[in-house]
């Protein structure tokens, strides 16, 4: 008898495949899960990193733009395949702009990528195995805890007080884990906000100098300074020069939507950088990377990054202000000479991602600090952005929170 076509057979679907375990175990951004809980209107959202709109030069980009597609600068090479290594008057531009700011910088020196965030993975697929050790700040910043967890990496977290990291622990941990490389926002640290200082960081470089591993430094906020004086990048601090990879990015300071960053790093990691690059998206997209280059040759960004800090300033001194009255008795929060964030911690005992079911109901949302610490998280924590939203609405929105936790 001849058996049916396998078409024909009734067969019993199987299951697919599981997702790699990786992906299952790396958790959703608690970031962006409240920001989808907190889209309506009428929340005042102290939750997201978000810039603020009404400052984006929309007239400059536009123009940009418009000069790289009319074909007046680049004409149809802005809608065609680029190296991956990134445009050459970009990044001759931003060479420039890293040279003007004390670490001499060659174009070749850097690799554009799509968002600092980007640069976060290629840096860490080039250089981390699963099992391999990585150091980071305490608390850190959230993505890139996610980034180092999807790599398989064992993240350690290392002390920080007011002024930065704690060097010797840092030297300790060091010696016992043989990371390969610690990970550090040292200007107005997300989410923290704190500075870390000059002789920190040259104990750091020295650190690192002496135990054998790359120093990542990620610089979204440094051109958002408010007072005080700017701090030199790690690189620039004798034992650094040869192991640090410096993240820079136009997200806080131009607009977010370009998704266009860049890193600077030692030849061979910058190769290797390029390389994984090549399998993720082949190269950032080049219309982005011709309009923001040629923005940078018609428009002054240092002007406008001073009128976007100006204000933000003020912001940031509404916030300040207000907190007092907002949070309750017993609670700290700590002062930003710069950057997006403030840092705050409630009184003993309390707990802030249970505060929030409550607080949400007030039309006001932070964000819980315990997801920023790679181990032993502090529940009383949160962190609040204080650039989106005017003076006025900032005051409005810690009266929210100040009712909200006084019950």
């Amino acid at each position: 008898m001849t058996p049916a076509p396998l078409s024909a057979q009734a067969v019993a679907p199987r299951g697919l495949p599981p997702l790699a375990a990786r992906a299952a175990a790396v958790k959703s951004s608690p970031v962006r899960d409240i920001l989808a809980v907190t889209a309506r209107p009428e929340v005042i959202n102290f939750a997201g990193g978000l810039p603020a709109p009404e400052f984006f030069d929309v007239a400059g980009v536009a123009a940009a733009f418009a000069a790289v597609l009319g074909g007046s600068w680049s004409g149809g090479k802005a809608l065609q395949y680029a190296t991956t290594e990134g445009e050459p008057s970009l990044r001759a531009a931003l060479a420039a702009r890293t040279s003007a700011r004390g670490l001499p910088t060659e174009a070749d020196d850097l690799l554009v990528t799509t968002g600092s965030q980007q640069g976060l993975h290629l840096v860490t697929s080039a250089l981390v195995e699963a099992g391999d050790t990585v150091l980071v700040e305490s608390p850190c910043y959230l993505a890139a805890l996610q980034v180092f967890a999807f790599a398989g990496a064992r993240v350690v977290p290392v002390p920080c007080d007011e002024d930065g990291v704690d060097p010797d622990a840092l030297d300790a941990l060091a010696a016992r884990e043989r990371p390969k490389f610690f990970y550090s926002v040292p200007a107005f640290q997300n989410p923290t906000g704190r500075t870390t200082t000059a002789a920190r960081r040259a104990a750091v470089a020295a650190v690192a100098a002496r135990r054998g591993f790359w120093l990542l430094e990620d610089d979204p906020y440094g051109e958002l300074r408010y007072e005080g004086a700017r701090v030199p990048w790690l690189a620039t601090y004798p034992g650094a020069e040869d192991r640090t990879v410096l993240l820079g990015s136009f997200s806080k300071v131009m607009a977010p939507g370009l998704r266009l960053g860049w890193l600077r790093a030692p030849e061979a990691l910058r190769r290797a950088c390029a390389v994984v690059k090549q399998s993720t998206d082949l190269h950032t997209p080049t219309l982005n990377q011709l309009a923001a280059a040629r923005y940078l040759a018609d428009r002054d960004l240092d002007a406008h990054v001073a009128t976007v800090a100006a204000a933000y300033g003020r912001r940031r001194d509404a916030m300040l202000a207000a907190l007092p009255e907002a949070l309750p008795d017993g609670a700290e929060f700590a002062r930003p000479e710069g950057g997006m964030f403030v840092w705050a911690r409630l009184p003993e005992g309390a707990d802030a991602a249970e505060l929030l079911r409550e607080v949400i109901t007030y039309d006001v949302a932070y964000v819980p600090g315990a997801p920023f610490y790679a181990a032993d998280p502090d529940p009383r924590t949160l962190r609040l952005c204080f650039v989106t939203q005017d003076e006025a609405t900032i005051r409005e929105g810690l009266g929210r929170l100040g009712a909200a936790l006084r019950g």
